[in-house]
């Protein structure tokens, strides 16, 4: 007969089919299965084995629960989500103890500090692409940052390129296959139930004061990660206070090619960043700043009246050293 345990796991694994589970039993963390052989392959650990009653014996790779954080960013580097599953009964009793999943991390739902860089963002974006027209939002839910647009659905690679995403959730299936990101299907929502789900995450009355008007494709983009998120990391909501919508064309076009060759954030010629005009040119302070150089590198403004009046507020802080040196 298969334990108590075997089939409280396979109860939840059935709700994560595509998610490594991390089933905590006792001090240790423990992957069965077919999730188990990739922590072993990827993380470097022993494959060994456990009975789970009727003689079967499953394969089975543990982590010791104090370092799973180190073990967690291996399997998001890779590209794998995980899922965290706690025992949550209070105190030990005799028999099966409660367990539920507690929190589900992805590559684009991270807010570990020690599994991100400092200077750059973690989005999570969303992708809904119809009748030639496409609507991308992108989140990262650890600054706060959330931004949509819409567009011609053939600029949608170079946008993501731009974006840099560390996930993409395709809320239309045929289009999950193009691009070279961590990818996840989402169910999408229509108009009225994406219009609904944005008044109640920003707690307003009408969406208007965002800019969404008569831009339904990228309303149900931005609703796509509101719901990603209530479903997988409920905490991470409470960052995401305001939506901002923007137009590609406000911005110089850049390619892929291009950005590459003009070695923006990255040297052509080996080292990484620090070989690039980001590195070159980056003295910032904070994290934060260090993220809105690397912007505005990568989105170059192109209307005149933004560009003079971002030019004026540097130029205010280079000539007013009082200001600067208390900010």
């Amino acid at each position: 007969m298969t334990t108590p345990v075997r089939r409280q796991y396979l109860q939840i694994k059935k709700q994560f089919p595509e998610t490594i589970v991390f089933f905590r039993l006792g001090d240790f963390y423990e992957t069965f299965d077919d999730d188990a052989k990739i922590v072993s392959d990827v993380c470097q650990i022993v494959l060994t084995g456990r009975e789970m009653g009727d003689g079967e014996r499953v394969p089975l790779a543990g982590v010791p629960y104090h370092a799973v954080d180190n073990y967690i960013a291996r399997l998001i580097q890779a590209g794998h989500k995980v899922a965290i599953v706690e025992q949550t009964t209070p105190e030990p009793i005799k028999g099966l103890m409660e367990r539920q999943v507690t929190r589900v991390v992805t590559p684009g739902t991270i807010v570990e500090p020690n599994l991100l860089q400092d200077k750059a963002n973690n989005y999570l974006a969303s992708v809904i692409i119809q009748d030639g027209r496409a609507g991308i939002a992108h989140a990262d839910i650890t600054t706060g940052v959330f931004a949509a647009t819409e567009l011609d659905a053939r600029d949608v690679a170079m946008e993501l390129d731009r974006i840099q995403p560390a996930e993409i959730l395709f809320l239309t299936k045929e289009t999950r296959e193009h691009f070279a990101y961590p990818t996840t299907h989402v169910n999408p929502l229509d108009a009225d139930a994406a219009a609904r789900t944005l008044l109640e995450q920003f707690h307003v009355a009408a969406l208007d004061g965002f800019g969404l008007q008569g831009l339904m494709l990228a309303t149900r983009a931005a609703a796509g990660i509101v719901r990603y998120l209530q479903e997988n990391q409920r905490g991470a909501l409470g960052q995401l206070r305001a939506l901002c919508v923007y137009h590609t064309d406000a911005f110089m076009t850049l390619d892929a090619p291009t950005r590459r060759n003009l070695e923006l954030v990255v040297g052509m010629r080996g080292g990484g960043p620090k070989f690039s005009l980001l590195g070159v040119l980056d003295d910032t302070r904070t994290p934060m700043g260090g993220r809105l150089l690397r912007q505005w590198l990568v989105q170059p403004l192109r209307e005149r009246d933004a560009l003079n009046a971002r030019l004026d507020r540097v130029d205010a802080f280079f000539h007013d050293t009082a200001t600067r040196e208390r900010v």
